[in-house]
């Protein structure tokens, strides 16, 4: 039976579940158990929030509510709500039935994803969900209701033309190909309206780079506008709310250290299932270093893209790469974007590694839809990059995303404080210690501080002799600078042999 109680605005944030906080024993009488869900109501607006419990926040006949809810819906201060428990949804019933080992119909995924979505489950449940794939890792049946459900719980983007894209799984400093590929492909006519991420543990994603050069946060207006105009865009793909459940489920699992290669998966097949991409190439990097540290994982993920791609009707690859180290020189968003400017600039200290695995899977993208003959694509991208169309598209999304299209290469790290270090003996790198370079990058404010990070001087295989540069610590601040300095003292980035 409903009851009513006032409202009252609360600010706290519970990044997850909606929260309604009531009197302790108010509760107790009305038979409310702690994160039991409560169905509330006001005029044509309701929503579920899960119930928590107090003894002084709110009095006995008040309401509590986070402050996502009175965000989120007009609700008035003092308003009269309705309130109703209501029974164990499917979606927990769900996880509890793949906990304990067995498989779900598309019904009960997308019971789960859709609570995630309405804010029904919390952290905790939202945590059981992810390591329910431990119990019992998902079939390929299973790993397409995900991907279906996740992508048609939120919005779903239409592009006429040939939609193309080329997604990175990650893992790798620097690697900053997307910014390098977008306008080659774009410049052939190609539609490719790249939407990527933020950095969650490294120290830049696509678009924190991306917004050292123009604003990317845009509505799907926006979007559609950007790829009417210039047949593509560089974007965050965080406020869109494209496969919206993704980013719920990725806030609950980082607490946990782990990230499944299955959620990685279908994170990123959703979100281009949203997009409506038809041709994708995916760039995995392998090595010890990384997301996925041997070929044997790699070929078992590489056979779940496959069979995705196939469901949904997407022509497909995986590009492999050993990856031993970076990719470029800068570590760090102003660094990685100097790099991406120099490469499309024809910089004479253009990083030749990035260009040349930007035109690989370039050429790749252009092969896998038929834009060119086969054994064409590498040529064709590289002669749109030496023209300096590449730039002139680069220039043109600069300018429509609100950015200043004459920015040249040289001027991103203007302002920068710097602390350069050198090799201590003469010898060869014979190793780069990747997860040091990353952990100093963000003791430099990487990448909420858009200068910080590193530029890596040296590269597996060069030899040096004691006093030569070996990388350079960029910073905004001298307090950021003395962290990083105290970590090098402690955590070697070259090994020099």
């Amino acid at each position: 039976m409903p009851f009513f109680l006032k409202s009252k605005q609360l600010d706290f944030v519970a990044e997850g579940a909606y929260v309604a906080v009531l009197r302790d024993k108010e509760a107790k009488n009305l038979g409310i158990q702690p994160n039991d869900d409560l169905e509330i109501r006001w005029g044509k607006h309701k929503l579920i929030a899960e119930a928590d419990f107090t003894s002084s926040r709110v009095k006995p006949g008040e309401i509590g509510l986070f402050r996502e809810i009175w965000e989120d819906y007009p609700l008035k201060k003092g308003q009269i709500v309705q309130v109703k428990v209501l029974s164990r949804p499917a979606s927990i019933k769900a996880i509890i039935k793949k906990l304990l080992g067995h498989e779900l119909s598309y019904k009960e995924i997308y019971s789960i994803i859709k609570d995630i979505v309405d804010r029904r489950l919390g952290r905790s449940e939202i945590s059981y969900f992810v390591a329910s794939s431990f119990a019992r890792h998902y079939s390929d049946e299973e790993l397409y209701f995900l991907t279906k459900a996740m992508a048609e719980t939120g919005n779903t983007i239409y592009f006429p033309g040939k939609v193309v894209d080329k997604h990175s799984v990650g893992g790798l400093a620097g690697n900053r190909t997307s910014m390098v590929l977008v306008p080659i492909v774009a410049a052939t006519g190609l539609i490719i309206p790249k939407t990527s991420s933020r950095a969650v543990t490294s120290p830049a994603g696509t678009a924190d780079t991306m917004e050292v050069l123009a604003p990317v946060e845009h509505s799907v207006e926006n979007i559609k506008k950007f790829v009417k105009k210039n047949n593509c865009c560089l974007l965050w793909g965080g406020e869109l709310n494209i496969a919206p459940a993704d980013d719920r489920i990725i806030r609950a699992s980082h607490p946990l250290g782990i990230e499944p290669y299955n959620k990685m998966i279908v994170s990123i097949m959703a979100k281009k299932v949203a997009m409506g991409i038809k041709y994708l190439v995916i760039d995995m990097p392998v090595g010890p270093n990384t997301k996925i540290p041997n070929i044997k994982l790699a070929w078992e993920i590489e056979r779940k893209f496959l069979y995705l791609g196939r469901r949904f009707g997407m022509k497909l690859k995986v590009r492999m790469s050993e990856a031993l180290e970076p990719i470029g020189r800068g570590v760090g968003p102003a660094l990685e974007a100097r790099d991406v400017l120099r490469v499309l600039q024809r910089h004479p200290l253009r990083p030749r590694d990035l260009e040349k695995k930007s035109v690989l899977l370039a050429g790749e993208l252009l092969e896998l839809c038929g834009k060119v003959k086969r054994g064409q694509g590498r040529s064709r991208a590289q002669a749109i990059l030496d023209s300096g169309q590449a730039w002139k598209k680069m220039q043109s999304i600069i300018k429509l995303q609100g950015g200043n299209p004459r920015i040249k290469a040289d001027d991103l790290t203007m302002g920068a404080i710097k602390h350069r270090c050198f090799a201590q003996k003469d010898g060869r790198i014979v190793k780069v210690n990747d997860m040091a370079i990353d952990e100093i990058a963000r003791l430099l404010g990487a990448p909420e501080e858009k200068l910080a990070g590193l530029h890596l001087h040296q590269r597996i295989g060069g030899i040096v002799k004691e006093g030569d540069p070996t990388y350079t610590l960029y910073a905004q601040s001298r307090e950021r600078m003395r962290l990083a300095e105290a970590a090098i003292s402690k955590i070697k980035i070259f090994d020099i042999a």
